[in-house]
């Protein structure tokens, strides 16, 4: 199965458009067990979500997962900071990049990979309003020569 592909359970599309993907990576999730309920419910949220690297390891930051229903007193704090699982080589390799100015890292997709929580965080780049407008208009003119060349091959 190639990364990234599983049973998509949350995705984040407005970081596509916010920013520049360079390269992603593969994660695991540290969760509890009501946790991953939840998120088995496709009850979690990225929107405004980030990950960090602090002390050689990788955290997931600012990410909701609401509580399961049925958890009572084993519900954790739903915005609560979550370890990402990563290889040494990756977390300093993500950190080498991260000192570089404008680069973060930024959550894609939350999916299940064998009944395991898997994230996928790209190391990406902000965008200026120009790079946007400039992404548009770009989507916009393949969509047009699309469907000219889909409108010439019907005659």
């Amino acid at each position: 199965m190639a990364k990234g592909q599983g049973s998509v359970v949350a995705q984040n599309k407005k970081a596509r458009h916010d920013y520049e993907i360079l390269e992603t990576y593969e994660a695991g999730i540290v969760l509890t067990g009501t946790e991953i309920k939840s998120v088995r419910a496709a009850r979690i949220q990225l929107k405004d979500g980030y990950a960090q690297i602090k002390n050689g390891e990788a955290w997931l930051i600012n990410v909701h997962i609401s509580p399961f229903e049925q958890g009572n007193i084993w519900n954790q704090d739903p915005d609560r900071t979550r370890k990402l699982l990563l290889k040494k080589r990756e977390i300093a390799k993500l950190e080498n990049a991260l000192k570089g100015t404008g680069m973060t890292l930024v959550p894609l997709r939350v999916y299940l990979n064998n009944g395991f929580a898997k994230v996928l965080i790209g190391l990406a780049k902000g965008k200026h309003d120009y790079d946007k407008r400039e992404t548009i208009k770009r989507r916009e003119q393949d969509r047009d020569i699309k469907r000219q060349i889909k409108e010439f091959n019907r005659r």
